[in-house]
């Protein structure tokens, strides 16, 4: 049940850090249970303690005082010094030797072809495993670690300390054992007594289809392995697409411009070409243009959630010759009879061939 701190300590909501001292000192010497019998002393010398060392820590004190933190419930990291004050703590035992190991971070490169359909891509990891000598117990092999002689096996040492407000009973890890209880005489030669080695191991992993650039994939349990062989951490892989010599990436479009030969766009032409995922086919209809585009459906980037494909899209780019023979420049000069072209014109901002293609290609 939560309790106001203001109200333990008997201030107000504005008092500052010496009227907090002040009130901690007054309550703590009338409660602290050496020199106060009474069924309740302990607890709400505990109460006190508490809402002092919130209310006199800036951030916590904030927080308090927005609704963030519920009042003295015996939780937290006030219990391990109440525990500590009162002899508590060696009811929590010694620690133990196995840690969870770290998460890590890999950046993978892919090609933009293997993000079409996703791709299985073996990784070679230097990571730290189990060391295979000692098995993670860290110990040599045909040997064991031993109770601590100097703490018990408890893992901690408790001493009485007087002061003013008494004596006082604190706990602190034993230096011999460094507070794991037991003491290993004979270290694994392998991995000096951590229980890991560093090495490199091979991953198998499913690239999904539809992949981008600094996306990540969540691998539980493939990061560091913990010390003493204690539980992997968590592996994370962040992607970058490599770009194509012919081919760009527009979400989960692929995009490319096509040159188009300029009797192919007068006449129209059936057209195969190389995609990447294989070969494509598709007509280019008499009068094609420069800036004109060209969207062969699903034969895009497979999208990463919903399903299905992007499309596979080419901006026309009409060549002209720039070099003509004799008689191609007399049927050239015979069409220019025949067309009675019209003479050049400025187009407006908004029709321009560098303005048509953009719109035409990117959708604005």
């Amino acid at each position: 049940m939560s309790v106001d701190h203001y109200e333990v300590l008997g201030v107000s909501r504005d008092a500052q850090n010496d009227e907090l001292k002040k009130a901690y000192r007054r309550l703590a010497r009338e409660l602290h249970p050496d020199v106060n019998g009474a069924a309740d002393a302990e607890e709400r010398f505990k109460q006190v303690t508490h809402a002092y060392e919130v209310l006199t820590d800036p951030q916590q004190r904030q927080r308090y005082d927005s609704g963030g933190e519920q009042g003295f419930g015996g939780f937290g990291p006030f219990g391990d010094i109440f525990e500590n004050f009162f002899g508590g703590g060696q009811q929590r035992g010694p620690r133990s030797r196995q840690e969870r190991g770290q998460d890590a971070l890999i950046r993978v490169d892919v090609d933009l072809a293997d993000v079409i359909f996703g791709v299985n891509q073996t990784l070679e990891i230097d990571t730290a495993v189990v060391c295979e000598t000692c098995e993670g117990s860290c110990a040599a092999p045909g040997t064991s670690s031993k109770t601590c002689d100097i703490c018990g096996g408890s893992g901690s040492l408790q001493r009485t300390v007087r002061s003013v407000l008494g004596n006082m009973v604190t706990q602190s890890p034993c230096g011999s054992c460094r507070g794991f209880g037991e003491v290993i005489g004979s270290p694994c030669p392998t991995c000096a007594g951590q229980g890991r080695v560093r090495a490199t191991r091979s991953l198998s992993v499913d690239i999904p289809g539809g992949i981008e650039t600094a996306q990540r994939i969540h691998l539980p349990g493939q990061g560091e392995v913990g010390h003493g062989g204690g539980p992997a951490g968590d592996l994370y892989l962040e992607f970058t697409v490599r770009g194509d010599k012919i081919f760009s990436r527009l979400g989960d479009d692929i995009v490319a411009t096509l040159e188009v030969d300029m009797i192919d766009a007068v006449e129209g032409t059936e057209v195969t070409l190389p995609a990447l995922d294989g070969e494509v086919t598709f007509s280019i209809k008499p009068g094609a243009q420069s800036a004109d585009v060209i969207t062969v459906k699903a034969r895009g980037v497979t999208k990463l959630r919903g399903g299905g494909r992007g499309d596979l899209r080419f901006g026309l780019h009409v060549m002209t010759p720039t070099k003509l023979g004799a008689k191609e420049s007399e049927l050239i000069a015979k069409l220019r009879e025949l067309r009675k072209p019209t003479a050049p014109t400025l187009a407006g901002a908004q029709q321009g061939i560098f303005q048509k293609f953009r719109d035409r290609l990117f959708g604005g």
